[in-house]
């Protein structure tokens, strides 16, 4: 029951300095004392301060979350959190604090094309007391609270940075019997038109603190820490000096050659923390109200010579499960893994973001389209998906059009297909992965809407909309930021008919699972109408290739199900010829193809050329960023040598499918599409190049899955871990039945286990839960 809630604003507080670019407000404190006249039982605090809050009762934080609440369109969704307060409140006076941050809410820019901002950061509070007795009472922000901007927290933005004078704090301002008689009543205001919803995802955290690694000064009163670590979060200081001593912290993701940090790539964001001594001692300071992307940090103004102790790298992110567990004897393979790991942790901030550190920080559709189904490997990213989709559905408009970016803070709406289509591909993913018909039974409506909509762009059964083309190609010079050679890139059309096929195909299933038996007629006529008409046009049977014969124009169709039959061998092999000889067996697709690529190529027989691209160490591969230092994944291919604006060091949507390959095809974990959630499990593993080893296991809703493969002197083994309650499908690479054995024993003798076939050179057979031990000779 929210009746009676009252969100509350400062009023006729001065603004700092004009900036024409960036918008910074100092952080807002609000205050109320009120009395309980009994003991509590049970006290509930329902809050929700954007941009950003921080909740305390009686001088004591409320909850460990941090940058809270959820981002959204606050003009569609306005999410709250719950606490138990119970512990936090005693018989008599209390006193409960709010700090008010900007965060979205305040957009942290001026006179950008297309950004919102949504007004003055408010608070929306309601604590429900019940006694001991059975009675109960209500304290609402309403028009008793004081306020005051007057605190140490004098500016903050998300982009760049905080500024806090410890001189100013407040002492017991959180606490009773605190004398506020300075500070300024509050303005009960209009809440902002966005319905309330509950916060049901993990909240944001302090995940763990990094050590540096190493110190340098490369000029006098400048000194660099190396985190060792390409993170996202924030610095912890200590330090202890005169009063008024200003210390500087700026962040940056790499060097230049002088040591000094490189922050061409942040664009106009300062990435810049500033700490003005109180000089009472030992003193120790993180931001609240910001967070940077970042793996150096840049010291100055520190009283004396600081040690590796002086800053701990705060590690900031969705507080989700994780399981990511995969190893091989390719050492290469395993630090993109990590890489992948710690650049998909790091843009979790209530919503998928492209990067974290430049002054962008959005939730683009097309960078985590696909590669959010690998990300389910990685966390459990179930509900945190759930929350975007409903992001995504905030942002469509009245007429079905869904932008770029959810939320909608960059207003994008260009009517592209690859993007939007994210709004179906991350349902279609999360079902495959968790069997939630829930997030297709609750948006179907609004994703039809969608489909209806860009159905009007159709002329002759083709797609004709497309925004950005398979984004950032490997270019022909190491300088640019996208190819200009038009063998590189792929046609519009073909782009959005493929991918608006693909989605049909989905949408068909989904009207199943929402009961629309009609539409699922519709979407399965109007796909096979832009399957012949896409062939008709643009297929090249003499040669095997789509179009220009750009890789991605061959891998679209193969991995959609839309090449004649006749022809699908000659187009794979085609395809891996043009990879083979035009790129040298390395990458040729941009952020659509990739996406698609490794599982194509492995489906279609090419294993082998799949890994020799996944396990490249020079230009362009995800192997020659670490070779160039990375430890997170690159925007471009070529990101240190590409045009500063837009080569952040930290950015997924280059990832594509690799873990979803990693995870399904080397380590052989896949859910059945016909029983999604992993209820039965296809196990096949792919023993291939110069693997002699791959370890993994998936936390499925059912339980962990486990694989354990090894391979030498023609001899395989395979142990395996099937949860309880579910059973899978097994593909034991082997020479023929007669030689697999099961924990030693023919497999005839082994409980639990039936043969099925022969296929493709693996004995195939059907297992329930249970662990087992194949061999066999290949």
């Amino acid at each position: 029951n929210t009746a009676g809630w009252s969100p509350v604003r400062v009023v006729d507080l001065p603004m700092p300095t004009f900036d024409p670019i960036r918008t910074r407000l100092p952080a807002r404190m609000l205050r109320n004392e009120f009395e309980l006249k009994a003991p509590v039982r049970r006290a509930i605090a329902y809050v929700s301060g954007v941009g950003v809050h921080e909740l305390s009762l009686n001088g004591q934080r409320v909850g460990d979350a941090v940058l809270a609440p959820n981002l959204s369109n606050y003009d569609a969704r306005v999410y709250y959190q719950t606490h138990d307060v119970s512990q936090h409140l005693q018989a008599g006076l209390n006193a409960i604090g709010v700090h008010l941050g900007n965060g979205r809410y305040f957009s942290p820019r001026h006179y950008i094309p297309g950004t919102r901002t949504f007004g003055y950061p408010k608070l929306l509070l309601q604590l429900e007391v019940e006694f001991q007795d059975g009675t109960r009472q209500t304290i609402l922000s309403d028009e008793t609270w004081k306020i005051t901007s007057d605190g140490p927290i004098r500016l903050n933005n998300e982009y760049d940075g905080e500024e806090y004078d410890a001189r100013m704090e407040l002492t017991g301002w959180n606490r009773p019997n605190f004398s506020d008689t300075s500070w300024k009543s509050v303005e009960l205001v209009p809440a902002p038109s966005g319905r309330l919803s509950a916060h049901g995802n993990e909240p944001i955290r302090i995940i763990q603190e990094l050590k540096p690694v190493k110190i340098s000064q490369p000029r006098p009163g400048t000194y660099v820490f190396d985190m060792g670590q390409n993170m996202v979060g924030w610095c912890q200081l200590h330090v202890s000096g005169p009063q008024g001593t200003r210390i500087q912290l700026r962040h940056s993701e790499t060097l230049r050659d002088n040591g000094m940090l490189y922050t061409d790539n942040l664009r106009s964001a300062r990435a810049t923390d500033t700490y003005v001594l109180s000089g009472t001692g030992n003193e120790s300071y993180h931001p609240r109200f910001t967070y940077h992307g970042f793996r150096y940090v840049e010291l100055t103004g520190f009283p004396g010579t600081p040690t590796l102790s002086t800053i701990a790298g705060q590690v900031v992110h969705d507080a989700l499960d994780e399981h990511a567990d995969f190893t091989t004897s390719n050492e290469l393979l395993n630090r993109i893994h990590k890489n992948v790991l710690w650049g998909t942790k790091g843009n979790y901030r209530s919503i998928p973001t492209d990067c974290p550190q430049r002054d962008e920080r959005q939730g683009w559709l097309g960078d985590r389209s696909a590669e959010s189904k690998g990300e389910t490997f990685l966390f459990n990213v179930g509900a945190f998906y759930g929350k975007w989709i409903a992001d995504i559905e905030d942002s469509q408009s009245k007429k079905g059009a869904v932008d770029d970016v959810a939320p909608d803070y960059w207003n994008f709406y260009s009517d592209n297909v690859t993007w939007p289509a994210t709004f179906i591909l991350v349902a279609a993913a999360m079902h495959e992965q968790y069997g939630d018909c829930r997030i297709i039974q609750d948006h179907y409506p609004a994703m039809k809407r969608w489909i209806d909509h860009m159905t009007t762009y159709l002329k002759d059964d083709l797609m004709p909309r497309d925004q950005y083309g398979d984004w950032c190609v490997p270019p022909e010079s190491l300088t640019l930021i996208r190819s200009r050679d038009p063998k590189r890139q792929t046609a519009a059309e073909v782009l959005g008919t493929t991918y608006f096929f693909h989605l049909l195909g989905l949408m068909s299933r989904f009207a199943t699972i929402a009961g629309s038996p009609n539409d699922k007629k519709e979407f399965d006529s109007l796909a096979s109408r832009m399957n012949a008409a896409f062939n008709a046009k643009y297929f090249h049977p003499d040669t095997n290739t789509y179009s220009n014969g750009s890789q991605t124009s061959s891998i679209l169709p193969l991995a959609f199900g839309m090449v004649p039959e006749s022809h699908k061998q000659g187009v794979a092999n085609a395809l891996a010829q043009n990879i083979r000889e035009k790129t040298n067996s390395h990458i040729g697709t941009g952020l659509i193809g990739t996406q698609w690529m490794m599982r194509t190529l492995s489906s279609n027989g090419y294993s082998d050329l799949a890994y020799t691209i996944a396990a490249q160490k020079t230009y362009p591969s995800w192997g020659y960023m670490i070779s160039r230092g990375a430890t997170t994944i690159w925007e471009l291919w070529n990101g240190d040598t590409a045009d500063p604006t837009m080569n952040s060091r930290n950015h997924l949507m280059l990832v594509g499918g690799l873990i979803t390959w990693f995870y399904e095809n080397l380590a052989g974990i896949r859910t059945d599409p016909d029983s999604p959630g992993f209820k039965h499990s296809i196990i096949q593993p792919t023993v291939v190049g110069d693997l002699r080893f791959v370890r993994a296991s998936h936390d499925s809703p059912h339980g962990k899955i486990t694989t354990a493969w090894e391979f030498a002197s023609n001899r395989f083994s395979l142990n395996l871990s099937v949860p309880v309650n579910t059973t899978a499908t097994v593909y034991v690479p082997a020479k023929n039945a007669q030689g697999v054995r099961e924990s030693g024993r023919k497999v005839r003798h082994s409980a639990g286990v039936r043969f099925s076939r022969m296929e493709k050179g693996a004995a195939v057979y059907e297992v329930g839960s249970g662990n087992y031990a194949f061999t066999s000779l290949l």
